[in-house]
């Protein structure tokens, strides 16, 4: 037996559907995708860097936001979220309801097994779109393990990977520097490598 097709909706129905239901749902070519919520050491890990980068940009004109802040990338279309973005300078808002932030100098995904082949994938590429990004970050919560892909051209990254607690992470786009360790500090790594 054929099922029926999930019919497309617009944008303000996309907008009307996250308010309605206080969920987040990311939006591309008419279509909505759930997002799931996160473990415990997932959000450690986003609140730590998230928190850490903010301290370290503090009154330099740059905001660090968390999960909620909708990104649109201009170039595809699609509307989601990061699990930590940071744009500098003026704030250019785009997307269906003019809110979604269209030019983040850095975004960052923590990885789980539900989400990592889609956020290397797909979702990685979308964001490779977005002009003004510099460096975007993926993440392990069941291990240490920092992938920084850094922009070296219009259609160029580069990979740097980062696997023992005491290396140095450098954001160069945003002139700072992280040690791993706080990153990882205090998470407890679970053995499946979370959800």
């Amino acid at each position: 037996m054929a099922t029926a097709p999930i019919p497309r909706i617009s944008p303000a129905e996309y907008i009307k559907l996250e308010e309605e239901t206080g969920e987040r749902f990311e939006y591309l070519n008419g279509e909505v995708f759930a997002m799931g919520g996160a473990a415990f050491p997932h959000n450690q890990i986003a609140a730590r860097l998230s928190r850490r980068i903010g301290q370290l940009l503090e009154g330099k004109g740059c905001e660090t936001l968390g999960s909620d802040q909708r990104i649109v990338v201009l170039a595809t279309g699609l509307e989601t979220y990061a699990d930590v973005s940071v744009v500098c300078g003026k704030v250019q808002f785009a997307g269906v309801n003019r809110m979604a932030i269209a030019n983040p100098l850095v975004l960052v995904e923590v990885l789980s097994k539900s989400t990592e082949a889609y956020d290397r994938g797909e979702k990685s590429a979308h964001y490779r779109r977005i002009e003004s990004l510099q460096e975007y970050l993926l993440i392990a919560q069941g291990t240490v393990r920092v992938e920084r892909y850094r922009r070296a051209g219009k259609n160029e990254w580069v990979l740097s990977e980062f696997t023992d607690l005491g290396a140095i992470l450098e954001l160069a786009s945003l002139g700072i520097e992280i040690p791993i360790a706080a990153i990882y500090d205090g998470v407890a790594f679970e053995a499946d490598g979370g959800q």
